[in-house]
């Protein structure tokens, strides 16, 4: 399934039925009358955070969402039926922005979550509403009101409890594919990674998610290489993980490159705790390590652990090191491995 994360979509609500004007008339029956019915409501558009869903791919093929008009009202003081509603699913995460792609609608972050997008109409009254002692034979009615139709756009924000940030070719996809079952996609070629990935991983009988975006560069919040959209999938993580190329020749620059980009990102994404990694180091020895360490700490201000993706060295303090930063709210318990149980489907 191919991932997409920015979708427009265009949405109408139901128009409301015509209010009746009709009088009795029966056979033997003394007394008339007015007995127009009123029209029925129209259908309301929805959106709905459901589970299962990962991606607006959906909305690829479908880009317009029209819920039913209401049923005219009729004589025999008939009401009309309300038309029905439309709803669209979403994954867990989606903002729902109006036409600027600025102003908020809804942000759904929750299973079970819903908003209503467009209102259907009103249905119109029927010419027995308008019956009263002085006007005993109305022939007056209400048109129903008009639906809502507008246009939105779906943006979708990953939920995920540790962000993966750093140059293309830092180690980012090794790192999720060593600690998680996920298996994205590893090259030794720059932006090897195009869309997000989720793997969920597990240190000390505890499991939280981490996402995987695409690599940045230089430049990014202006548009160069795949920019910065996609650090919109890491703005509700918990903590960000920062990872370093060890074997890089310009390290503090690569360090510097990515917190310049987050800044200009904006959104508080640069406050957020960020744990500092540096990578690679099966490719360096000890006095390399040493030393380059302590360069980075001196630019950081703040310290840096080391690891290896690739021999899995350091990978357990990493990930000590980010479950500190997650409240325990957002951590899952692993279930345990008991042998002994017995089956269930």
């Amino acid at each position: 399934m191919k991932f997409l994360d920015l979708a427009k979509v265009y949405i109408r609500s139901g128009s409301g039925g015509n209010g009746c004007i009709s009088f009795r008339r029966e056979k033997y029956i003394e007394y008339g009358g007015p007995d127009g019915g009123d029209g029925g409501g129209g259908g309301s558009v929805w959106a709905e955070a459901v589970d299962g869903l990962n991606t607006l791919i959906d909305f690829r093929y479908q880009q317009h969402f029209f819920a039913d008009n209401g049923t005219p009202g009729m004589g025999k003081q008939r009401t009309g039926a309300d038309g029905d509603d439309i709803v669209l699913r979403v994954p867990v995460g989606t903002e729902i922005l109006d036409e600027d792609q600025e102003t908020v609608i809804a942000d759904l972050t929750e299973v079970g979550e819903r908003v209503c997008l467009a209102r259907g109409g009103n249905g119109g009254w029927g010419n027995l509403r308008f019956k009263t002692s002085t006007n005993q034979a109305p022939r007056r009615s209400n048109p129903g009101q008009e639906g809502v139709e507008r246009t939105i756009w779906l943006r979708l924000k990953l939920i995920a409890d540790v962000g993966l940030v750093g140059l293309p070719n830092a180690g980012k996809s090794t790192f999720l594919a060593a600690t998680s079952n996920a298996r994205p996609k590893v090259a030794d070629y720059p932006f090897t990674t195009l869309h997000p990935n989720l793997g969920v991983v597990g240190v000390d009988n505890t499991e939280f998610v981490v996402a995987d975006i695409p690599g940045l560069i230089d430049g990014a919040s202006e548009g160069r290489g795949l920019g910065d959209l996609f650090l919109g999938h890491v703005e509700r993580c918990a903590v960000l993980l920062h990872l370093v190329d060890g074997s890089s020749g310009t390290l503090i620059e690569d360090y510097q490159t990515i917190i310049r980009e987050l800044e200009a990102y904006g959104v508080g994404l640069s406050d957020k705790p960020r744990v500092t990694v540096l990578n690679k180091i099966d490719t360096l020895d000890e006095e390399e390590r040493t030393f380059l360490r302590e360069e980075l700490e001196a630019v950081a201000g703040s310290p840096v652990l080391l690891m290896s993706g690739v021999s899995r060295e350091g990978v357990t303090e990493v990930l000590r090191a980010l479950r500190a930063h997650i409240d325990e709210g957002r951590l899952r318990q692993r279930p345990d491995d008991d042998e002994d149980a017995p089956w269930q489907p």
